[in-house]
Parts: structure tokens; C-alpha cells; sequence
């Protein structure tokens, strides 16, 4: 057991899945941002402007977040973690309420758009993600894996 939680090579594959998952679910959706749109707005959640605005913000965090942790930069495994956090609070919401919408994961390229019960796929895909983000914080944790720092400290003489 204690060999996956010291695996360099999981460690990479994780990042390298997870982080690609990200720049790809960011980039379809960057290139429809009134796709997007409506789709958030489906859940009732925010106002038009502000399912807009998030439209236009949230394929940027993810590309930027998924890039970071394909290189495994500091706190990029944070970004992660949040916006899964984020999601699956926001599919939970749409579960309970009974709601029939695409959950715009991957813009117009989402092969889960329009399944029976998709919202419930797309929950337990988000729980297993998070899962290998754990997964990882472990692998940090016991084999010291420690992510690039962006800055390059200096001493303070």
C-alpha cells in the first residue's frame, strides 16, 4: 500500500490526467462562452450577468489551474480542489432540486450533455476526482513530492 502513496510515476500520471481534464474542459468551453452561460444559468443559481461573467472567468481558471498542475505548480492542486468543491456543491444543488440540465462540464463537446441522469455521472465523476486529489495531497504528504514554487525566493542577507 505504502508503494502507491510513494509512486513517482502515479504521482505524474495523476497530475498529468487530472491537470489535462482541466485545460480541455476549459478550453471547450472558452470557445462558446454564451453556451456556457446558459448553461449555468440553468441551474438558478445567479443572475444572468453574473452566469455571464463566470462564463468568461471560469474556462480561464481552468486552463490556467490545469496547466499548473500538469507542471505541478504550487497551489494549482488548491485551484483544483476548489472548483471541484464548487461543482459538486452546485450538482448536489441541481440533484435535490430535481433539475433536467447539461451541466456545461466541457462546453458543446460534452459527451454527457443531454443523458438520462447525467447530472448524477457527472457528480460521482467529480467525487472521483477529488479522490485523486487526495490521493495526491497524500503522496505530497509521505513521499515528499513538494510542487515548483512560481517565485524564486531569495535569501534575506
Amino acid at each position: 500500500m505504502k508503494k502507491i502513496f510513494t509512486s513517482k510515476l502515479l504521482y505524474l500520471a495523476l497530475r498529468i490526467a487530472l491537470g489535462g481534464v482541466f485545460v480541455y474542459a476549459g478550453l471547450s468551453k472558452i470557445t462558446d462562452p454564451d453556451g456556457f452561460a446558459m448553461a449555468i444559468d440553468g441551474y438558478g443559481l445567479v443572475s444572468w450577468r453574473i452566469a455571464n461573467l463566470l462564463a468568461r472567468v471560469l474556462p480561464v481558471v481552468e486552463i490556467v489551474s490545469g496547466l499548473g498542475l500538469i507542471f505541478d505548480v504550487r497551489g494549482a492542486l488548491g485551484m483544483i480542489v476548489a472548483q471541484l468543491l464548487g461543482f459538486v456543491c452546485v450538482l448536489a444543488y441541481g440533484i435535490h432540486m430535481g433539475l433536467d440540465v447539461d451541466c456545461g462540464c466541457f462546453g458543446p463537446n460534452d459527451p454527457g450533455a443531454g443523458e438520462p441522469g447525467g447530472l448524477w455521472g457527472t457528480l460521482i465523476r467529480d467525487l472521483l476526482m477529488l479522490g485523486a486529489c487526495l490521493l495526491m495531497y497524500w503522496q505530497r504528504r509521505i513521499a515528499g513530492f513538494v510542487p515548483r514554487s512560481l517565485v524564486r525566493r531569495t535569501s534575506p542577507n
